[in-house]
């Protein structure tokens, strides 16, 4: 790597991190075990999406929660054997198995759990506050407003204990959305018009609880000029995930990485999904079937998430997305963030690290307006 102006770490707790990046967590089996600790390797924050794991090897069945709880398991287990940097799990607080899995990750003491897909309001009675002020697994939802982050801490702080973080992740996110499709063009719901917000609820709560609460800026973070403008908001660190996706240790099929490739910007859609919010994908035949009112018929034995009814949905989207996890295009779809379109290549985890630092130290640059044409040259040798 060039020598260039190091990132700052992450603190969370007594949790350190070389650097201020978590990988997104992608589902259905996107981001597991061979991305998460590639990521850590790097110094971030290695993210295992639980949503579905059982699905890409065994498909939906009876035993379909036992398997995702099983699988979840044997994919923490892999990844610590793989790396010793910090490994998190991504847990969708909208899975009706969420208390299954959550409890889990936290019995595998994995480093951190992102709650996200609703308000995770009962993790104090479910993990107890002492658990959650002295356990290893640090405790961080996943919120769209600073009205949500201001409904959690009211509500743990009722049990006495706090999230240990928070993401604030911005309209520009891929996969579900916490927002309404009239709000993702709308300029006060910008990412970077929801840190400060966000930054300003969770003070006084820091104040109270007595320890830093690091705010996490996600939902099309991309570069690393993105990582430095949304630092110097007022986050301690970044989500990002779309970056991570066309790379050798992400665990999709090829196709599926090839579809970031080959994407172009007017490729990127919003789609309405059958759990009732709106998400942006990666345009392709079997939304375009879909959106002509082609219903594709399924059984459900298994209900997956708390929103969803089979009975009037045009399909299964946990399905959709295992078929696209396993290449099958034509049976699935690829959700992305908006940046997708951006992608040239697949490479690898490492060489995504090396150019997130470069770009993070030219945007400093660029930031001074003092700098020669000389010092700049310098910077970059």
């Amino acid at each position: 790597m060039k020598n260039f102006e190091k990132m700052p770490s992450l603190e969370i707790g007594d949790l350190k991190v070389d650097l201020p990046i978590i990988q997104g967590g992608m589902g259905v089996g996107i981001s597991l075990s061979g991305l998460a600790s590639a990521v850590a390797n790097q110094g971030g924050v290695g993210v295992i999406a639980s949503v579905g794991i059982s699905m890409i090897k065994t498909g939906m069945q009876k035993s379909f929660r036992k398997a995702n709880i099983e699988g979840l398991v044997n994919e923490i287990r892999r990844a610590k054997s793989l790396t010793n940097g910090a490994i998190g799990v991504n847990i969708m607080v909208a899975l009706t198995d969420f208390e299954n899995l959550l409890m889990t990750s936290v019995e595998e003491e994995v480093d951190l759990v992102l709650l996200g897909a609703g308000l995770p309001l009962k993790v104090p009675q479910l993990l107890t506050p002492e658990r959650i002020r002295e356990g290893k697994t640090k405790t961080i939802p996943i919120v769209s407003s600073a009205r949500a982050t201001d409904i959690i801490f009211k509500s743990w702080a009722k049990h006495n204990c706090s999230p240990d973080a928070i993401v604030v992740e911005g309209p520009m996110a891929g996969g579900h959305l916490g927002f309404k499709k009239m709000q993702l063009g709308d300029p006060n719901y910008k990412l970077e018009n929801l840190i400060p917000d966000v930054v300003d609820v969770v003070e006084p709560w820091q104040q109270r609880f007595g320890k830093s609460i690091p705010v996490i800026a996600a939902g099309g973070v991309y570069s690393g000029a993105d990582i430095r403008k949304y630092l110097q908001l007022g986050a301690k660190g970044v989500q990002m995930a779309t970056r991570f996706v066309p790379t050798f240790e992400c665990d999709a099929d090829i196709a599926f990485k090839q579809a970031f490739v080959n994407a172009k910007k007017d490729d990127m859609a919003i789609i309405q999904s059958p759990v009732g919010l709106p998400g942006r994908a990666i345009r392709n035949s079997f939304l375009n079937e879909v959106e002509a009112g082609e219903k594709k018929p399924f059984k459900c034995p298994y209900k997956c998430l708390i929103t969803c009814d089979y009975k009037t949905a045009p399909y299964c989207i946990a399905q959709a997305l295992s078929n696209a996890q396993q290449g099958r295009l034509q049976d699935g779809f690829v959700f992305a963030g908006a940046n997708a379109w951006r992608t040239t290549g697949i490479t690898s985890v490492k060489d995504v690290f090396d150019a997130l630092a470069e770009e993070y130290a030219t945007a400093r640059l660029e930031d001074a307006p003092s700098a020669s044409p000389q010092q700049r040259l310098a910077a970059c040798a």
